[in-house]
């Protein structure tokens, strides 16, 4: 087996947070301008800064309000994993199995729950001190695991974790749900697909 452990994105890799963002948004439209300036400015925001402040700061930029962003912290239990996301996790025996996200503690632990998966490793933002793609969010997951970039496939969400899985070292395979463009800056990844269900044969082989 080529791979010892698999990382995940959480919010966009395991989880359905597209459909939260967008109904608090009040379209599809309205919720994908008010995701993308949230990424960019986790981009590049460098050290952490707290996550509710972010996401608040892309909602006036996206042209929504402060009770856009309110309202997406009290929906947040509305958020479920993919429906395949349970299957594959449970699919990847013998591997360890962790998650890497850009927010909160308190959020990333409380959306991480939804998976009823006892993980190896949870990294946050908060607690890595830096937002993805700066690499620290990787590397300490890697630490923590005790394993090397070439034993773990990384699981991105966003098309921004390409950029930090690169340097880091990582393989990536890409659950590209809603089509998103590649960033100009990210290498391609080993395996792109708008669904989990290749995880298990990427990572554990035929």
């Amino acid at each position: 087996m080529k791979y010892r452990a698999v990382l995940f994105d959480l919010l966009t890799g395991l989880l359905d947070s597209w459909t939260v963002w967008n109904r608090v948004a009040g379209s599809e439209a309205a919720g994908r301008e008010w995701r993308a300036k949230y990424l960019e400015l986790t981009y590049g925001c460098g050290a952490y800064r707290p996550y509710e402040t972010l996401v608040a700061e892309a909602a006036l930029a996206a042209g929504l309000t402060q009770r856009n962003a309110a309202a997406l912290h009290q929906h947040w239990d509305d958020i479920g994993p993919w429906e395949e996301a349970p299957r594959v996790l449970n699919s990847l025996k013998g591997l360890k199995l962790g998650v890497v996200t850009n927010c909160s503690e308190r959020l990333g632990r409380a959306a991480a729950d939804k998976l009823g998966v006892p993980f190896d490793v949870i990294v946050t933002a908060e607690r890595a001190g830096f937002y993805k793609p700066d690499p620290a969010p990787y590397r300490l997951a890697l630490s923590e695991l005790r394993l090397e970039a070439d034993q773990v496939l990384f699981v991105a969400g966003s098309g921004f974790d390409l950029i930090g899985t690169g340097r880091v070292g990582l393989d990536t395979y890409w659950h590209n749900r809603v089509g998103l463009q590649r960033p100009a800056a990210a290498p391609a990844p080993l395996h792109e697909s708008r669904s989990l269900a290749g995880v298990t044969q990427v990572a554990c082989g035929p």
